[in-house]
């Protein structure tokens, strides 16, 4: 019998490990800060594990997630928040809202992974997102950011990875130089059946890192720390990230987190 295609489950399984992340970010808040952190707010949330993973680290945690598409957060609500105690449940809210509107909570961290604010085509665009995210910060709040770039990003590719039964297919369909938009395609292939096309789609503009940072500035951050992952034997990431200065390296294509203090 062949499996249920459950198209959240298997990006997650792909290309989320929110449970270690938020140890990443617990751990880097108390470096920075010399504190704890308690709370997290997750835009672009999605399904927002993020969010139910922050929760699960401490009782004093509590967590906001904010997306504008209802069915992301629906099947968050029945897959993920579903299994928290009710105590950690109360400790989570999801609003259906724009991230750059003002007025939405403040949090000891803020983040936007999965390189969803490469949505911003335009300078002016995500300068506007990156102050409404300064404005809604406390003194001692951070804002942390993926990030990805290298020769590959640079020219259509198609990348394919096996998993326990299924394939994953990173498909960057086309690149324009002129203004560094590109489009960007998962696929998904279950054993035993047909390859499932652009089950998500990304319209993005691909931003340098000097450009983030220099708009980042711009918006009123004072500092700007760049954490780079680590390889392993075999030059591949290896899911480890660490401060630097210069990457030193020069990879094909590479991830990394920038870390931003208000």
């Amino acid at each position: 019998m062949n499996q249920e295609f459950d198209k959240y489950k298997l990006y997650k399984a792909s290309v989320q490990s929110t449970e270690n992340d938020v140890v990443f970010l617990r751990d880097t808040y108390r470096q920075l800060k010399g504190k704890k952190a308690e709370s997290l707010a997750e835009d672009f949330c999605g399904t927002f594990s993020m969010c139910c993973d922050w929760v699960k680290l401490g009782d004093n945690h509590n967590a906001v997630g904010i997306d504008l598409d209802a069915e992301p957060i629906a099947y968050g609500k029945e897959n993920y928040l579903s299994k928290l105690t009710p105590e950690q449940q109360a400790k989570i809210k999801i609003m259906e809202a724009d991230v750059t509107k003002p007025g939405l909570p403040t949090a000891d961290i803020i983040v936007a992974t999965n390189f969803s604010y490469y949505l911003f085509k335009k300078r002016n665009e995500l300068l506007a997102y990156f102050k409404s995210v300064h404005d809604r910060m406390g003194d001692d709040s951070m804002f942390l950011m993926d990030c990805f770039g290298g020769e590959q990003c640079y020219s259509p590719n198609e990348e394919e990875t096996e998993h326990e039964g299924y394939r994953y297919f990173w498909d960057q369909d086309t690149y324009e130089p002129v203004t560094n938009e590109a489009q960007f395609y998962i696929h998904f292939q279950l054993d035993g059946e047909a390859k499932r096309e652009r089950v998500f789609k990304y319209d993005w503009r691909v931003w340098t890192m000097p450009e983030l940072i220099e708009i980042l500035q711009d918006a009123g951050f004072s500092k700007t720390h760049v954490y780079w992952e680590q390889n392993d034997s075999d030059g591949e990431g290896n899911g480890e990230f660490k401060r630097v200065e210069r990457a030193n390296e020069d990879c094909e294509s590479w991830i990394a987190y920038l870390v931003s203090e208000k």
